[in-house]
């Protein structure tokens, strides 16, 4: 009967409970064809006797592979970010790796310079950048690295790999349906200048007013907090009885502080002025009324981003900047109704 260990066993524990060598317990474990069943039975008894496991750094060692995976992300408080990376680890820990995360202030050459040095010394095998600002972008174009590279972003034209819900047929999905239940145009409150997604879900609204030959209101915008959401729907209220019956809002947050707006300045939603979302947060259907929204599927992203940087990273499909989009979906609610008479 083996004696309790007070440590953690090692290969040579398994080796001597199992009679065998270590240089056949480390064939078991890396599944080498040159090993008796019996011999394999023997070991992977042994193995699950002791509540062996594996020292990570050693099997790196002798096989030159880390399984593990780099993320940089920044401004993981907002929705968007935070869902991206946690889509991106689950993802990666279904095909057995582990994920380095680190978040950053601002994507900057600089501080991606930094972050890439960090993941490179902690032996990451690729990285998963998520770039959702124009100014990311050129720190991406500065970027030389060491391992393979994908992106989540909401669009750019560099040369690398990249995944993203497709902003702009999302936000024509929005605008196309307050249109289509019959309102004369939409208004919309946009995201920072900066963030590429605000850019692609302004530039769908504009084309989905455009195509209706409806009349394109003035522009507002707000920062992606529910304050600079309510700021803009106290704007917005002033053009109450003036042409304002629908507006689309560029993320649910913002469209919570429009919401409350509009009931201080005893709109009723939609009654008065119908709204839409975007992102689709857990909150949302909770809302008063309940927020119609576009999803964007995180979990697909997350799936596609992994897949994506493991095929380079094996060398397997096309080398280039190869592009993934990923559809959103309409979730309509209790927000959004014709205009009322």
């Amino acid at each position: 009967m083996a004696q309790p260990l007070h440590r953690a066993p090692t290969m040579a524990d398994v080796a001597r409970l199992a009679g065998v060598s270590h240089q056949t317990v480390s064939r078991v474990l890396t599944d080498h064809p040159n090993v008796r069943d019996e011999t394999r039975v023997g070991v992977l008894r042994a193995i699950e006797k002791l509540g062996y496991r594996r020292n990570s750094s050693a099997r790196a060692l002798a096989t030159r592979r880390t399984r593990t995976l780099g993320v940089i992300a920044c401004d993981t408080t907002l929705f968007g970010p935070a869902s991206t990376v946690f889509a991106l680890e689950e993802a990666a820990r279904a095909e057995g790796y582990l994920v380095s995360t680190v978040s950053l202030r601002e994507l900057t050459p600089g501080n991606l310079s930094e972050a890439l040095e960090q993941l490179s010394e902690g032996g990451v095998e690729g990285v998963v950048v998520i770039a959702p600002r124009r100014s990311a972008v050129g720190a991406l174009a500065e970027l030389r690295h060491p391992f393979p590279v994908v992106t989540v972003s909401g669009s750019h034209d560099l040369d690398f790999p990249c995944v993203g819900v497709d902003q702009y047929a999302g936000s024509r999905l929005a605008t196309e349906h307050l249109l289509a239940a019959g309102h004369r145009t939409v208004w919309h409150v946009a995201g920072p200048e900066d963030w590429l997604e605000a850019e692609a879900r302004t530039a769908g609204w504009r084309a989905a007013l455009d195509a209706a030959g409806a009349e394109i209101p003035p522009l507002l915008s707000g920062d992606w907090s529910p304050l600079s959401g309510y700021r803009a729907g106290q704007e917005l209220a002033g053009w109450a009885g003036r042409g304002l019956t629908a507006v689309f809002v560029a993320n649910d947050q913002m469209a919570l502080g429009v919401l409350r707006a509009f009931r201080e300045a005893g709109l009723r939603t939609p009654d008065d002025v119908a709204m839409v979302g975007f992102d689709d947060i857990p909150e949302s259907e909770f809302f008063a009324p309940p927020l119609t929204t576009v999803r964007q599927d995180f979990s697909a992203v997350g799936r596609r981003s992994i897949g994506l940087l493991l095929d380079r990273i094996e060398g397997r499909g096309p080398v280039g900047a190869t592009r993934l989009v990923i559809e959103p979906q309409l979730i309509v609610r209790g927000s959004t109704s014709p205009p009322h008479p």
